[in-house]
């Protein structure tokens, strides 16, 4: 917003080819597809976006896009903006579609890296973002082969950025082993650690009345405030995901990540700037 309180229209992003790792995932299909899609509907993707979904299942460039647009059309509805019977825009998701394009691979083979050099090569621009959409175990392997093949090098005229989705390790030990494995092949401005319920708008909008409303600011504290209760209120079961949730658990998937996210936007205090306290001169004896 401007001072005069206009609505100022954000630059579109660069040209740059958007690697799906996991592209067969539920994260892609109910959330990153969807948003990808909203965000075009608002002028805020250039024409100069590509995305490759990366995966180890064989499909076609079209069949893929075909089965992203079928399953925002029937199941992702409420999740781009329109009603559920015209979610999507015919022309826009044209548009879209154009640039979705497939990477069948094994994120452990290193011809799978090969192929991706390519579509890079191929897209117009050296720009590229890579989003682990993938389970937890691959992030290492995905990073430093990634970092072996020469992706993450950056030039003046180029980034290279890695999305991490949650959990960024199990535990302290597993958390700091990650960040160092990243570390060794980029740097940390290349690095975005991301849960996506932090995007929910919810979340999002837990700062704006705690922090920018002048009726809750003021007594959002232990003095006025009894207790907190979250609740997590699913409505996808297991699906697919069994064998995620074998490994993983719904315990650790959703508390230690999502829930506490949460409270952490309810709770923490506002990051203040230190003042330093005037020096005060010793009066003479």
């Amino acid at each position: 917003m401007t001072a005069n309180g206009k609505k100022t229209q954000a630059e579109p992003a660069p040209p740059t080819t958007l690697f799906l790792f996991g592209a067969h995932g539920d994260l892609v299909k109910r959330l990153l597809m969807p948003a990808l899609y909203n965000l075009s509907r608002d002028g805020l993707l250039g024409d100069g976006l590509r995305i490759v979904g990366v995966d180890h299942n064989a499909i076609s460039d079209a069949d893929f896009a075909k089965k992203l647009e079928d399953f925002i059309r029937t199941e992702a509805a409420s999740k781009v903006r329109g009603s559920a019977d015209n979610a999507l825009d015919p022309a826009l998701w044209a548009q879209l579609a154009k640039g979705i394009s497939y990477v069948e691979g094994d994120f452990l083979d290193d011809s799978t890296y090969a192929d991706i050099g390519k579509k890079i090569a191929a897209s117009g621009t050296g720009n590229a973002v890579f989003y682990l959409a993938t389970a937890p175990r691959f992030f290492s392997d995905v990073v430093q082969r990634l970092g072996s093949a020469g992706l993450l090098t950056e030039t003046d005229d180029a980034f290279r950025r890695v999305v991490i989705e949650k959990p960024f390790g199990s535990d302290l030990a597993t958390a700091e082993a990650l960040n160092a494995c990243l570390l060794k092949v980029m740097s940390e401005k290349q690095i975005y650690r991301i849960d996506h319920y932090l995007g929910k708008e919810t979340v999002q909008n837990i700062l704006i009345s705690r922090f920018s409303n002048v009726l809750f600011e003021a007594f959002w504290n232990n003095h006025y405030i009894d207790h907190v209760q979250i609740t997590a209120a699913e409505t996808v079961g297991v699906e697919t995901r069994g064998n995620f949730f074998e490994k993983t658990g719904t315990l650790r998937d959703m508390v230690p990540n999502h829930l506490f996210q949460l409270l952490a936007m309810v709770a923490m205090e506002r990051r203040r700037h230190s003042v330093p306290m005037p020096s005060v001169a010793k009066r003479p004896r």
